[in-house]
């Protein structure tokens, strides 16, 4: 069977920096609805029509066609005392967006005199990435998949 619109796709990869490093792997394949439904890059999708089990493909993703343009009003000062005694660099705090009713996840990316930074871009954003990728499965879609736009995993699933 090939990867089309309405298959679920499995697949191992890796992200590789401009500099050929390995910046995230995944161990175990994951799954995907193919079609548009915001669960992979557009781009990649587009590399992986039409391919089957066991086919390879290496993607050159812009930030813009990844994680976003890296976005300098996403970085906040705040003050220590905010947040918990234990705070460290690395640590993630979720916090409201802009927009009313966005959600954003802010890392921690410094602690100075007393203050915070913390950045709601995403780690890889303002990056450009290579995605490799191996097909490990190719399905059709359960209607219910379909309806939800997304996988649905082995027993039940719960919608956030």
């Amino acid at each position: 069977m090939q990867v089309a619109d309405d298959t679920v796709v499995g697949l191992t990869y890796e992200l590789y920096g401009e500099n050929g490093e390995l910046v995230e792997k995944a161990d175990q394949p994951v799954e995907y609805l193919h079609g548009g439904y915001q669960g992979m890059f557009p781009l990649v999708e587009r590399e992986l029509t039409g391919r089957s089990v066991g086919e390879s493909c290496r993607v050159r993703l812009a930030p813009g066609d990844a994680f976003g343009e890296y976005d300098a009003q996403l970085v906040q000062l705040e003050p220590v005392e905010k947040f918990p005694r234990d705070v460290a660099v690395g640590m993630r705090f979720e916090g409201q967006g802009e927009r009313s009713g966005t959600r954003v996840v802010y890392t921690v990316t410094d602690i100075a005199e007393g203050k915070l930074v913390l950045d709601g871009n995403h780690p890889l954003a303002g990056r450009t990435l290579h995605f490799a990728c191996t097909v490990t499965a190719v399905r059709p879609a359960t209607s219910e998949e379909i309806a939800h736009g997304h996988v649905h995993g082995d027993g039940d699933h719960h919608h956030h």
